[in-house]
């Protein structure tokens, strides 16, 4: 037994000699990853934010090969922001703003006032890589080192190092670092600290987008900017597309859309005006006098042809500045331009639109189209006028003459002599051209439809004064919009206001095709368009479909329930009238019981139509599924009015979330994806899965 336990003991003695070494005798050092990380501006507290994991790479990249000499100007934030190395600065391109702080981060630590970690300055990061590094080499620790402002950083071991923050009276003779306030977490590298780095945005523009803003300098609830509202709708959008164009986005059809601030309120209330409103405005109530003059005068700027212009001017200026400096940057852009205006900012498009000239060719082109699309309409409304005045036998010898509507309206009486008129139709047909052209000429009407469908003598393309617009010269634009979107928009209550009644359902913007007007149900600000091309006609909006593909829960249930109520409400309606019927009809002889029996049972047979029709009506978007209504050409011939679906709490109080209702489009992912689907319908790209009651 002795002999083999002394064989058996040597295998079993190498293994352990073996093992024990590479344990913690060779502490391997790994260099730090760096990120970069950018401060923003304009906030109390110290705040940094991570630039995305590909700007981060490229300004690396860039911070690699810089240190030759030089300028270097890295884009981020998708071409938004330009990063100058050497200053360490984040610049604004497209708008004004103030200048961030950039850091390449290493080494951070943790703030006093909230849990988010603040980066340390690029040399003293340097300095405590250093002494990680001989501490992890030499696997020496409690290693103690002291920042530019006399702070105590002390190294324990890779998981635990502190930075001891001094009291405010502290001197040479104070206490020791345990002593000097709370202890504060320091970590090595982004990945040991608690934040969301963003994943980036794709290099392709699909297309391009001006977003205009409303009254006054804040946009929304929170009184922030149209630059931070803008921001939010980008990145909605952005989710949007992964969301709903994956299909298209893994076949790399499509990139994003680029969505791009236009500031007017500034440059307005730069000309002085403000001076000189502080002198009239009342001391009293100090602080809503002053938000009216920021706000709510904004329209009554508008309406003044003085502001107008500098509104207008604004506005056309800063849009082709934009679009000219998105080309020079952007030079391999092939996609369209659209826009979008908020509030009152829909309405100064609006006029900027109406105004705006298109090309002969283009001009020539529709005017041919509308003119044949005119002659055939136009035959129709002279037959229509021949039997209202029941002259319809005469159809005959007018269609001889290829004549229309307009060539009846230029008749005089010698003309229907020539043609062969008798004298009482004669007289007929003079005195109802004549009554229609005294309707037609009242003043502040021109370029609308009148009362049956019939156009002034000026076309609506030429109605800047007809739509009793601010007297002022809109500046063209250098591009041609795609599509109009309008969010919130006052347009419609403007048009009535300045005497409009109806607009010409072959009415359409001169270079722009497509129109959206979208809306909360609650918007105070928000009225209709369709209404004013379609006015003999009751319809309900198109409701937006939930981003999710569905009706929202409490809209359902809604709707639901008002069936039911209907369908009760025409049963016991039923009921009633045939036991009212019953019990009113007079005795009568035996005789007549049968014919008795077959009234009742027609009285029974309507009451029962009823009552099977009403209930089955469709709701107001399945009715404009089965019989779609004509809105004219403004959004080529597409419907105009898109309302959203409110949010469950809304529905409680209409009232309460009015303001909220204006304001809610930035973060609206219907909105958002409306105008996403929109925008790549017009690039033959479609959702991956249509939404129910989509058009």
């Amino acid at each position: 037994p002795v002999p083999m336990a002394g064989r058996e003991q040597p295998p079993e003695q190498p293994p352990v000699a073996v093992a024990a070494p590479p344990g913690p005798a060779e502490p391997r050092y790994e260099p730090v990853a760096p990120h970069w990380f950018y401060r923003k501006a304009a906030e109390p507290r110290e705040r940094w934010v991570p630039f995305s994991g590909q700007d981060s790479a490229r300004l690396e990249e860039a911070h690699g090969a810089g240190r030759v000499g030089g300028a270097v100007v890295v884009p981020t934030s998708g071409g938004r922001y330009d990063v100058h190395l050497k200053q360490r600065q984040r610049v604004a391109v497209y708008w004004e703003e103030e200048v961030s702080e950039v850091r390449r981060c290493t080494w951070f630590y943790k703030g006093d006032k909230d849990n988010k970690y603040i980066p340390y300055s690029e040399t003293f990061s340097e300095e405590l890589e250093e002494a990680y590094m001989i501490a992890v080499t030499l696997d020496e620790w409690k290693k103690k080192l002291e920042s530019p402002s006399r702070e105590i950083i002390i190294l324990h071991n890779p998981k635990l190092m502190v930075h001891y923050h001094p009291v405010a009276t502290s001197d040479d003779w104070g206490s020791t670092p345990t002593e000097q306030g709370r202890p504060r977490t320091v970590k090595r590298g982004v990945e040991n600290i608690a934040v969301e780095i963003p994943s980036g945005e794709p290099l392709q523009i699909d297309h391009l987008v001006f977003v205009v803003h409303g009254i006054g300098p804040a946009c929304d609830i929170r009184f922030r900017s149209i630059v931070q509202c803008v921001n939010d709708f980008r990145n909605v959008s952005l989710s949007m597309l992964q969301a709903h164009f994956k299909k298209a986005q893994e076949q790399q059809q499509i990139g994003r859309v680029e969505f791009l601030p236009v500031n007017w309120h500034s440059s307005l209330h730069s000309t002085g005006v403000d001076v000189d409103l502080e002198r009239i405005t009342l001391p009293s109530i100090n602080r809503l006098r002053h938000f009216i003059n920021d706000t709510i005068l904004d329209v009554f700027f508008y309406n003044s042809s003085t502001y107008c212009q500098t509104i207008v001017d604004t506005v056309a200026s800063e849009m082709n500045r934009l679009y000219q400096l998105f080309l020079q940057r952007n030079p391999h852009f092939k996609g369209g331009v659209s826009i979008a205006g908020h509030s009152l900012g829909s309405l100064i498009l609006f006029d900027l639109l109406t105004n705006q000239k298109a090309a002969p060719e283009e001009d020539e082109q529709s005017r041919e189209g509308s003119r044949t699309a005119s002659s055939n309409t136009g035959i129709e409304e002279l037959k229509e006028i021949l039997k209202k005045l029941e002259l319809s036998e005469y159809c005959d010898v007018f269609e001889k003459e290829k004549m229309d509507r307009e060539a009846l309206f230029l008749c005089t009486e010698e003309n229907l002599k020539e043609v062969g008129i008798p004298l009482g139709p004669r007289m007929k047909i003079l005195n109802y051209i004549s009554s229609k052209k005294e309707r037609q000429v009242s003043p502040g009407h021109s370029g609308q439809a009148g009362p049956d469908g019939t156009s002034d003598s000026r076309d609506c393309q030429y109605r800047d004064i007809g739509l009793g617009q601010v007297s002022a010269n809109y500046p063209q634009l250098i591009y041609k919009p795609t599509i109009f979107f309008a969010f919130g928009s006052p347009i419609g209550m403007f048009l009535t206001v300045r005497g409009v009644k109806r607009i010409n359902p072959n009415y359409s913007l001169p270079t722009c095709k497509g129109f959206f007007n979208i809306f909360h149900p609650f918007d105070p600000v928000a009225y209709r368009i369709e209404p004013m091309i379609v006015p003999d006609v009751e319809f309900e909006p198109m409701l937006l479909p939930h981003h999710k593909g569905r009706k929202r829960m409490h809209l359902e249930l809604k709707e639901g329930l008002t069936r039911m109520s209907v369908d009760l409400k025409n049963n016991l309606l039923g009921s009633l009238r045939v036991a009212w019927q019953s019990f009113t009809r007079a005795p009568l002889p035996a005789v007549e019981a049968g014919s008795t029996d077959v009234e009742a049972e027609e009285a029974e047979d309507s009451v029962e139509k009823q009552t099977d029709v009403k209930p089955e009506e469709p709701p107001p978007a399945a009715k404009e599924e089965a019989s779609p209504i004509n809105v004219g050409r403004l959004n080529g011939g597409n419907r105009i009015d898109y309302v959203l679906q409110e949010k469950p709490i809304e529905s409680f109080n209409e009232y309460l979330f009015a303001l909220q209702g204006h304001l809610c489009y930035w973060e609206s992912e219907d909105t958002v994806l409306l105008v996403l689907k929109e925008i790549y319908q017009t690039q033959g790209v479609t959702l991956d899965q249509p939404l129910p009651g989509s058009q």
